[in-house]
């Protein structure tokens, strides 16, 4: 884990936050890591279109329905 980290140019913490997917990772981080591990052709792939990915994305965006308001004249 030293010798990656130090050969990607980051701390192990980084690099522990790269290995756990964390959110606020660099984009960058991702690419030094897959290159010192000679993963860097791979790099394509990560945006790669994901059809069910997408499709679980999709779900989690529609609208959630709200009950229908009472009239004022009717509570």
């Amino acid at each position: 884990m030293e010798t990656v980290a130090e050969r990607a140019g980051m701390s192990r913490t980084t690099l522990a936050a790269v290995e756990n997917g964390e959110a606020g990772v660099t984009f960058g981080a991702y690419a030094n890591v897959l290159h010192v591990l000679g993963l860097h052709q791979d790099i394509s792939l990560l945006a790669q279109d994901d059809e069910l990915g997408r499709k679980l994305q999709d779900l989690q965006l529609r609208p959630k329905r709200r009950a229908k308001k009472i009239p004022k004249d009717e509570k």
